[in-house]
């Protein structure tokens, strides 16, 4: 995939820059970044689990998602600071749907780095990203309960498309309704 070689060529990753105070690194997963995604994914708290699109507590999880990372339709950001994994925000698309013009974003940020700008932050690399690759349109998916994502997005740009009642049903056996999310990349151009 050119455009995907191009667009991290564009972004010259690993590169660092400070967020709530402290030296914050930006840089590509990889597959040997496995073992501390799973970390990652078990430190986080429960009510977090309930809403992953993939379960990164299990191997199997992490196994989908590095398969994704090899095959280039999922390209993963990692932020790190004093050697400690901080969050992650990814894109994933596919040339051969579709729906090929459209990226999907995933953030997830450790409890201790919430509220330190850390999500804005991976936020803003997935727009980039996504310009950078040629997607027309971004979107996020969430249920409705996860307020300071969706006000986090809105703030971005980003507008309602979707709202799919009890669309949603959690490792616990409930039900939620999902909200999904949209937005332009030509109105985020630098």
């Amino acid at each position: 995939m050119p455009r995907v070689a191009a667009a991290l060529k564009a972004l010259a990753y690993p590169r660092t820059r400070r967020v709530g105070g402290r030296r914050v690194r930006f840089r590509l997963m990889s597959t040997v970044d496995r073992e501390a995604l799973l970390s990652f994914g078990r430190a986080l708290p429960a009510e977090d689990l309930l809403f992953l699109r993939l379960d990164i507590t299990r191997d199997e999880g992490l196994d989908e998602w590095c398969r994704n990372i090899i095959a280039r339709r999922t390209i993963t950001v990692l932020a790190e600071s004093d050697g400690r994994l901080l969050g992650y925000g990814s894109v994933h698309h596919n040339d051969l749907l579709w729906t090929a013009h459209l990226g999907e974003i995933r953030i997830q940020v450790a409890a201790e780095a919430r509220g330190t700008g850390l999500g804005r932050a991976l936020a803003a690399e997935m727009l980039a990203l996504g310009q950078h690759l040629g997607l027309d349109r971004l979107f996020v998916q969430m249920t409705r309960e996860q307020t300071a994502a969706r006000a986090l997005f809105e703030r971005l740009g980003f507008r309602t498309e979707a709202l799919l009642a009890d669309w949603v049903k959690t490792h616990d056996g409930r039900l939620h309704d999902l909200l999904i999310l949209s937005h332009d990349t030509a109105e985020h151009a630098d």
